[in-house]
């Protein structure tokens, strides 16, 4: 009995959207698709201009590698196949032969699902027909303003964060039920994901993707990572996506000259090749690369309700010479025109479809506009990551605790430029890794000191104007630095002093929700006024949040190991201020046994007609609240 499969007639598919780049739902054609008009039959459609032939094969003709040859669309670099017999799950790949009759074996870049590491071969899978039950935080969702509102983001590898007795993986059911309830416990608004798309390699973390629309199979299915999507925003927890639009693997089954040719790729070799990461750059000159992209991102919203996109390494996209290969635009600057149009339209298109989504850049450069709206001529993310802040707060609290007053500059310049941008503060993976020390182990001085001086760091992130994001382990001090090959250290969390600190994270993320000052001018200096930041000697800053309505508070840090007694704050109410957090409390792992209210005396200082006179503790901050 013969294989029963026939082709698309002429006609019957249109592709001059996708070859002209504005086909934004290209998922929903290429690829394998059951096929609704033809009962039992899967349809498969791959683009691959320059190939000789193309041939499927898989489970469902035994791998023969000749009994089911594509046929061309005709004016178009698209082959197709309508193939009878195709179960869920079944794997397959194209077989390509190029112009110079080399055989390559490729999976589907528009594939749903992906076999199991090492395994490469792409499976059939039916993505419609999950059922959603969270009506209800859509719904809000749409109504949340996140420039004006608390975000608090946990940082997360999936694969690393918790394994079960024996280094067994994490399933998507298991992270739903366990993550979920944990990161709900801690109280943050979102979590964000290092890449769930698939990839062959656990030590790249995901950032060298392979399967752009296949939510990695390690976990589970992509129905799994549906449910567990929806286990978070039945709990009140946005999701957010690291998505990488700069790069992808040289796997010899994935994107890579895929049909013998650089075709995702740029034609020429210096810009296609990424020698910083050993991978192929995008090339968003060619208008199909466009609808790939854009149509993955859309695919992440639409088919998995996700949240927020964090796009990676954007500089590197933005600018060819970072690179060092010298490469200029027509015009001889160093800007890659075609990606900065490609940001406008991806960040345009998902506005339009989608407008509450997240749309977050890590960007280290001062490229201007980034976070200007579309209409004002800038790029129209809705955030991106302070890096200038991360570099510099985290330089500064690595100093010995003596010296620290000659680079006060490093806590205070960040200042001259906080609102240029709408930003995230980032404690993230890349801090933590690879030598760099865990953020515990960065902090200088004795035992008791490290601890003091990270709740002091993360007090000072809290305050600081800018929304957070904290990498896991970071909220239970882990010791060690992040291993991707290993789960957390959770067994810390039988000693006080690490227990005390994932308190005190909880806490942070608890009165963050609850104080408005502390998120609702983020982008303005409305939000913020300086009240002391010249003692250098003494290391001492402090400064005040502005809320709507008047419900100020009043941030003062201490970065030596020196209590001060009666230290004079100026604030412009008179009245009572109580301490609403310090991070020297007992609670947390510090010396303060009790919260302290203060009263004003009628003496001006810093500029201001009343004075505060407080007891600042060692190593630590305090947060104050005018008393009605």
């Amino acid at each position: 009995m013969g294989i029963d499969y026939f082709y698309i007639e002429e006609g019957e598919f249109d592709a001059h959207l996708f070859h002209q780049g504005t086909f934004y739902e290209s998922y929903k054609f290429l690829g394998a698709h059951k096929m609704l008009e033809n009962e039992g039959y899967v349809r498969f459609i791959v683009w691959a201009p320059r190939a000789k032939e193309v041939f499927l094969t898989g489970n469902f003709n035994h791998w023969n590698e000749t009994s089911l040859p594509l046929e061309r669309i005709p004016e178009s670099g698209l082959w197709n196949i309508c193939l009878k017999g195709v179960s869920e799950f079944d794997a397959y790949k194209y077989r390509i032969i190029t112009q110079e009759n080399e055989v390559l074996m490729k999976a589907d870049p528009y594939a749903f699902h992906a076999e199991e590491r090492p395994k490469s071969a792409s499976k059939y899978y039916d993505i419609e027909g999950f059922q959603w039950s969270d009506k209800k935080w859509i719904k809000e969702r749409k109504e949340k303003d996140y420039l004006n509102g608390p975000l608090s983001i946990y940082e997360v590898n999936l694969l690393s964060w918790k394994k079960k007795d024996g280094d067994i993986q994490y399933s998507y059911d298991d992270l739903a039920d366990e993550l979920v309830r944990y990161v709900k416990k801690m109280g943050y608004t979102h979590i964000e994901l290092m890449p769930v798309m698939e990839h062959p390699f656990d030590g790249s973390w995901g950032y060298q993707i392979t399967g752009f629309f296949a939510p990695t199979s390690r976990f589970g299915t992509p129905k799994d990572f549906m449910n567990f999507v929806d286990k978070c925003h039945k709990n009140g927890i946005g999701v957010i996506l690291d998505w990488v639009p700069a790069h992808f693997a040289k796997d010899g089954h994935a994107l890579g000259k895929f049909d013998g040719s650089y075709l995702f790729e740029s034609l020429d070799r210096a810009k296609a090749e990424n020698d910083m990461w050993g991978t192929y750059n995008f090339d968003f000159t060619k208008p199909e690369v466009l609808s790939f992209l854009i149509s993955n991102a859309m695919y992440w919203l639409e088919y998995y309700h996700i949240d927020g996109i964090r796009l990676d390494a954007v500089s590197y996209i933005l600018y060819y010479d970072l690179s060092g290969k010298g490469i200029k635009n027509i015009y001889g600057g160093n800007e890659n025109l075609e990606a900065i149009e490609f940001f406008k339209r991806l960040n345009s298109i998902i506005k339009k479809k989608h407008p509450e989504t997240l749309l977050i850049a890590e960007e280290s450069t001062s490229y201007e506009g980034l976070t200007t709206p579309l209409e004002e001529g800038g790029l129209g993310f809705t955030h991106k990551w302070n890096m200038g802040w991360m570099n510099d707060t985290l330089e500064y609290m690595k100093i010995d605790p003596l010296f620290r007053g000659k680079r006060q500059d490093l806590l205070t310049f960040g200042l001259m430029y906080a609102f240029n941008e709408n930003f995230v503060l980032p404690l993230s993976h890349d801090e933590v890794v690879h030598g760099k020390k865990s953020l515990l182990d960065k902090m200088p001085g004795s035992y008791r000191d490290k601890f003091a001086n990270l709740r002091l760091l993360y007090l000072f992130m809290y305050a600081y104007p800018g929304k957070k994001l904290l990498f896991m382990g970071g909220e239970f001090a882990q010791f060690k630095e992040w291993d991707e090959w290993k789960c957390l250290d959770w067994n810390l969390l039988e000693y006080d002093s690490h227990s005390s600190v994932q308190k005190f994270v909880r806490d942070l993320n608890k009165l963050y929700k609850e104080e408005e000052a502390l998120y609702i001018n983020d982008t303005s200096y409305d939000g913020f006024n300086w009240i002391e930041h010249e003692n250098h000697k003494e290391s001492i800053i402090a400064f005040e949040r502005i809320g709507k309505n008047g419900e100020n508070l009043i941030a003062v840090f201490n970065f030596t190991p020196v209590e001060r007694i009666d230290y004079p704050i100026g604030v412009e109410e008179e009245g009572s201020y109580g301490m609403i957090i310090t991070s020297d409390h007992k609670r947390y792992g510090g010396e303060t046994k009790r919260i302290k209210t203060y009263k004003t005396k009628k003496e001006s200082i810093h500029g201001r007609d009343f004075r505060l006179e407080l007891t600042l503790p060692s190593l630590g901050g305090v947060i104050l609240k005018k008393k009605n």
